[in-house]
């Protein structure tokens, strides 16, 4: 089998689905992307590039929608070239969300394309609005409805194709929700697991272990949509009355999703400015390597995981593999997989006040809940693990590859 997988920042989601594919006897797999690093083992690499950014004159509902096609162009570029070179792929799998796999029915009509479709914008309903403090009127909602253009089109040009979460599926049109399976991306149960002995070790050299009281806030980047300024809000109260809490906040000052604060600033600085000093019990880690993060989880006390009604972070679900006692904000994506009191405990993400009154119990409790931290595991386990998680990813590009292109 000759598989061509398209994401622009490789290896993306498929970053265990390309090199398990590649380790089969007779599979080839190549990458086209614009990530310039090293490809995953077994795996061919060929870059692309568009030719030029999305103009400044472009309207501001369309600057995506632009790069998208710009994106699209240059692969489908790219893949004329190899399809001159005399190659052909079996099936073509891709992540649509910034416009590669945009035209390749159109270069290869008769090969069976396969999304990992993650997110489709809607106006109302999801993300946008969800925060009032942060709404931007009339134009969000309609800039929403532009931007899922090239996710329409992607959907439309699927032969089949995949959502992590139920929830993430049920954002689609329903037109096309039958062409969707919902298959996680996977978690590493084998590696993520609970450790009674791990230790993590602060930036000032303090080594913190399961007997201490930890907090833990995790993020990519520390901002609105995964529910920053909330917890920051919360935070004066719980430091006032847990006085043996150390709390580590994981992320970087950088956005990933949503807008910069308009100071010009980041969102750490203005919640700082908000709310004042924090006590030297608090630790900003900024980003830090994966082995740290999987440290920290193991002795964390309570893990708070917060985010709008967008795409569920992996982090929550690796955080609960290894036992941690998770506090989740009650919105869609995390409501699929927390159960309250069963596996984790809810929280309103607006509520700043009665979140710091359920992180405050939650921290007094922390020594009594190990009926909770296993089903947190048994939930990931049963529901997200990364052996069953890739099989059933293959199965769904041996289908497609049987059933060929419409």
């Amino acid at each position: 089998m000759k598989a061509l997988f398209l994401h622009q920042n490789c290896p993306g989601q498929f970053k265990h689905l390309a090199p398990r594919l590649a380790a089969r006897p007779g599979h080839e797999v190549l990458f086209m992307t614009q990530n310039e690093g090293p490809a995953p083992a077994r795996v061919g690499k060929i870059l692309y590039s568009p030719h030029r950014k999305a103009s400044r004159e472009t309207h501001p509902y369309l600057t995506s929608s632009e790069t998208a096609v710009l994106n699209g162009q240059a692969v489908a570029r790219m893949a004329m070239k190899l399809q001159r070179q005399g190659y052909r792929p079996d099936v073509i799998v891709g992540n649509p969300g910034w416009g590669e796999t945009l035209f390749m029915k159109d270069i290869w009509p008769d090969v069976p394309l396969v999304l990992m479709v993650e997110f489709f914008y809607r106006g109302l309903g999801a993300d946008v609005g969800f925060d009032p403090e942060f709404a931007r009127g009339i134009d969000s909602i309609l800039r929403a409805r532009v931007r899922s253009g090239p996710h329409l089109l992607a959907i439309d040009a699927a032969d089949a194709a995949y959502a992590p979460t139920d929830w993430q599926k049920a954002q689609f049109p329903s037109a096309y929700q039958d062409k969707i399976d919902v298959i996680h991306d996977g978690i590493d149960v084998a590696n993520l697991t609970p450790d009674p002995t791990s230790q993590y070790e602060l930036p000032n050299g303090r080594v913190l272990t399961r007997s201490d009281e930890v907090l833990t806030f995790v993020a990519r980047n520390l901002e609105p949509y995964r529910g920053f300024h909330s917890f920051m809000r919360a935070l004066p109260e719980i430091l006032r009355r847990r006085p043996k809490a150390k709390v580590v906040i994981v992320g970087g000052d950088g956005v990933s999703y949503g807008s910069a604060p308009k100071e010009g600033t980041c969102w750490r600085e203005v919640m700082l400015q908000e709310i004042g000093p924090l006590s030297e019990r608090v630790t900003f880690a900024g980003r830090i390597p994966y082995r740290d993060f999987k440290q920290l989880m193991q002795i964390s006390s309570v893990h708070v995981y917060l985010t709008y009604p967008f795409v569920l972070s992996w982090s929550m679900l690796e955080a609960m593999a290894m036992g941690a006692f998770v506090v989740g904000s009650a919105t869609p994506p995390v409501m699929e997989v927390i159960e309250d009191g069963r596996n984790g405990w809810l929280v309103d993400f607006f509520d700043a006040p009665a979140m710091a009154e359920r992180l405050i119990e939650a921290l007094a409790a922390r020594k009594k809940v190990d009926e909770l931290r296993a089903a947190a595991r048994e939930t990931v386990v049963s529901r997200y693990a990364l052996e069953d998680c890739i099989e059933r990813q293959l199965a769904l590009i041996n289908r497609a590859i049987e059933t060929g292109a419409r």
